[in-house]
């Protein structure tokens, strides 16, 4: 019987080597497309992007957490280290969010605070759901359009800290330049409802779902989500959900994956 032991010296994947494909594993795709969409969302605001090994920061250019991701992009060597790297590609004042797909330890000792463990969910190649509803679902290709949906965005998620800066400083009009698109839910002539969706790696990230609350419970969240999931029809598409938001995207034909970590850097 042949030793089940690997020869001397043999490399033993794990999943995350720099070179291998981002279709080696669907939480590998996701990884790497969230960090696309980070990277995308900081070049729209005129930020600036870095990376480390096992990390990248993006600094929207903005003291809001929501423009400023910072990914675990693989299993660190040293917790430490990284969020050390991570903590020093942020300004002191400027909040950042700090998203783990691996499990860590406590780091409140390294100044950040646990938010939550927020499902990674995934729904397959298909162009079949049961989502409708009354409102006109724009694709945001004017100046207005991007306008409107940051409105509701900042309104709608919310995103309270964003409140004060001027029309524009989140999607500008090049947010739209390359694989993302914006999409706006109108009642008549008033928007209420937005998705955005980023393609990379070979999936759809689904992101920034925000609904006013004048129009929650009648079905726009869940047919702006389907928006965005449709967005590139051949693919897949991902998500990081929250536990209230879970039932709609399962109706949508999401299925949870794992669970991420959701730290902030006050």
């Amino acid at each position: 019987m042949s030793s089940m032991l690997p020869e001397e010296g043999e490399h033993l994947t794990t999943g995350w080597e720099d070179d291998l494909p981002p279709t080696d594993s669907l939480v590998r795709q996701a990884v790497l497309a969230h960090v696309s969409w980070a990277r995308a969302l900081t070049a729209a605001a005129r930020g600036t992007f870095s990376e480390g090994p096992s990390w990248c920061a993006g600094r929207g250019g903005g003291s809001s957490a929501l423009l400023n991701w910072a990914i675990v992009t693989s299993p660190p060597r040293d917790w430490a280290l990284t969020v050390e790297a991570i903590s020093a590609a942020y300004a002191a004042g400027v909040s950042a969010i700090v998203i783990s797909p691996f499990p860590t330890p406590d780091l409140t000792s390294h100044g950040l605070a646990l938010v939550g463990h927020p499902p990674l969910m995934s729904r397959p190649t298909t162009t079949d759901t049961s989502a409708s509803t009354s409102l006109d679902v724009r694709e945001a290709t004017t100046e207005q359009h991007l306008q409107d949906a940051e409105r509701v965005l900042v309104e709608g998620y919310p995103m309270p800290d964003m409140a004060g800066l001027p029309p524009g400083h989140l999607y500008r009009p090049d947010v739209v330049a390359g694989p993302t698109k914006v999409f706006v839910g109108y009642d008549g002539d008033t928007p209420v409802a937005t998705s955005a969706a980023h393609s990379a790696a070979g999936v759809t990230v689904v992101e920034n779902v925000a609904v006013l609350a004048g129009a929650r419970g009648k079905g726009a969240g869940a047919v702006l989500t389907w928006a965005a999931t449709s967005a590139w029809p051949e693919q897949g598409a991902v998500l990081i959900a929250s536990d209230d938001g879970q039932p709609v995207y399962e109706r949508l034909g999401y299925q949870r994956i794992e669970r991420w970590t959701c730290w902030l850097r006050p």
